[in-house]
Order: structure tokens, then sequence, then C-alpha cells
């Protein structure tokens, strides 16, 4: 029977622009994301930056830090801190697997984006490996040619 495509019960809260062009991503992960209340309210409200977070894996426990959740306007005293660490969920074999990749040389765990799917929080995390200077300027160049290729393609047609 068909229903609704998955993407339609996908809310994106936040995105990391930044990180694909700064970083070239090797592999992605799905993770659940732990959070308190006025967070969650917080988020949906879309109040979240990526810009500087980043993942890593400790004592069999992957944490997401440096992500900026502004407090809850509504909130009380039981706010939270806007850049405390986040436990993010994910099977142990995959916590292993992503500790054996980070820990080859220059390879790091950085969020894409943070979205609630099915009305619970998710966190989309990439292996990476940092890009030069003379990498970046060589992507921009690739992707400026497709443009104009296409823009081409498109006056002849």
């Amino acid at each position: 029977m068909a229903g609704p495509s998955d993407d339609s019960k996908i809310k994106l809260i936040a995105q990391n622009r930044k990180a694909r062009h700064d970083y070239t991503v090797e592999d992605t992960v799905e993770a659940g994301l732990v959070l308190t209340g006025t967070e969650v309210k917080s988020c949906r409200a879309g109040k979240v930056s990526l810009t500087d977070a980043y993942a890593i894996v400790q004592e069999g426990e992957a944490w997401l830090l440096q992500c900026h959740i502004n407090p809850y306007s509504h909130g009380n005293t039981q706010n939270h801190d806007p850049l405390r660490p986040r436990k993010l969920l994910l099977h142990r074999s995959e916590i292993e697997r992503l500790g054996a990749k980070v820990s080859q040389e220059g390879r790091t765990l950085v969020p894409l984006k943070l979205y609630f799917k099915h009305g619970i929080a998710k966190a989309e995390i990439a292996i990476a490996k940092g890009k030069k200077t003379y990498d970046k300027r060589e992507s921009m160049a690739k992707r400026d040619a497709e443009r104009s290729m296409q823009r081409e393609l498109g006056r002849r047609r």
C-alpha cells in the first residue's frame, strides 16, 4: 500500500552548509540525539547553529560538541546550557567503526544537518577529511565549469 513518502515526515532544523566546502565527506551516519525538553522546543523553533560543531567518540560513546541551541525563550530556571555536550545514539558497532575511522590521520566527525524524523531528533554525522585551500579552489572551479556548461546547453535548446 502506497503511503506518504519518508521525505514528507522530515523537518529540517539546521544545516551545516560550510561543512561540504571545508571537508571532503567520505561517509554519513544517521544518529539519534539526546535532548532536554527546552532544547526540543528551541529546535522546533529553529534556533540551532552547527557552524563550529563536531562529534567525538569517547569511552565507547559518541558526543556532539559545540552545537549551539539557543535557550528556550519561554523557559524558566530549568533552561539548558546552549553549548552543553549532547549524546549521540548509535549502535555499538557503528560507534566502534566511527572511532576506528576517526583515528586515521586527518579525519573528523562533522554534523551535516539536524532534523526531526517522525518527531524524533536526528543528526546526520559525516566522516570527513579536511580540504586544503587548493582543493577548495579546485572544487569551486569544477562547479563553475559545470554551471557554465549547463547554461550553454540551455541556450542551445
